[in-house]
């Protein structure tokens, strides 16, 4: 980092409803830092800013032209100034474990969304409910095309874009299905003497396999917990929720959906 970049503002790139965007700002939060706040959705200078940094994502958090993926802590700490030691992360039968719980909660939640809202758009987020649930397993998926496949773990493999064969409601459920029972076939079938320890080779920066499988364990249970949360402000209650044991020693934000927007738009 330059003497120059040293003297600028922390700031914070983020969209509503972005998991690792929440987390990020959590983080620094718990950190005691301050930082310029920058929703892209709101303030059409983020994405402009992002550009000139040869970005095209979100989180980002940048000290003039230093900056790091809000997905990776020990970066952020780096930017932003400060130590951090890491945290202790479950073992990796313990997370397939909690994964595995999270997708059959978020199946039971998806099911109970009526066919009419599927296509609701989340409030400030250019996201439909259906594309929530479908992010939910995509997100498993795709960690399963890296590890069974060697498959490129990019952004946009995660984008939320549903694919057109899955226009109907039992297409989304049989997708949430088809998911489920792949992470089950592979633990069982050798993912569990798979080397954790190996480069997790992912988009967002330099982390372990153990880093990118907890990840998607938190990643797809956000969401999730967003989905009930969807269900709750339609009135119908989930179908056996997801509660805090189901998340144990998986780093989720403290918050649903953002701690500086309200669902319903409003600032907090």
């Amino acid at each position: 980092m330059t003497v120059t970049d040293q003297q600028e503002p922390l700031k914070v790139y983020w969209q509503p409803g972005c998991s690792s965007c929440l987390k990020t700002k959590e983080f620094l939060l718990d950190n005691g830092m301050e930082f310029e706040s920058i929703n892209v959705l709101q303030d059409e200078k983020g994405f402009v800013e992002l550009a000139a940094l040869g970005i095209k994502l979100v989180p980002i958090v940048a000290r003039g032209t230093d900056w790091a993926n809000g997905a990776v802590f020990r970066d952020v700490a780096r930017v932003a100034g400060f130590e951090w030691g890491g945290h202790d992360m479950l073992a990796p039968a313990e997370m397939v474990s909690r994964i595995s719980g999270i997708l059959n909660g978020a199946r039971r939640f998806t099911a109970q969304i009526p066919e009419a809202e599927l296509d609701t758009l989340l409030p400030d987020r250019p996201r439909t409910y259906r594309e929530l649930s479908y992010h939910i397993f995509q997100i498993p998926d795709v960690f399963l095309n890296r590890v069974e496949h060697d498959a490129p773990y990019t952004y946009e493999a995660l984008i939320s874009k549903l694919p057109p064969h899955l226009e109907k409601h039992d297409d989304l459920l049989d997708y949430a299905d088809g998911v489920i029972a792949r992470l089950n076939r592979w633990w069982e079938s050798g993912g569990a003497d798979t080397d954790f320890s190996q480069p997790g080779n992912v988009y967002y920066g330099d982390v372990t396999l153990h880093e990118v499988l907890e990840r998607t364990g938190w990643h797809s249970g956000q969401h999730s917990r967003q989905l009930m949360l969807v269900l709750e402000k339609l009135g119908i209650a989930p179908d056996r929720p997801l509660v805090d044991a189901d998340f144990a020693g998986l780093p989720l934000p403290k918050n649903v959906w953002d701690n500086e927007m309200a669902w319903d738009g409003a600032s907090r």
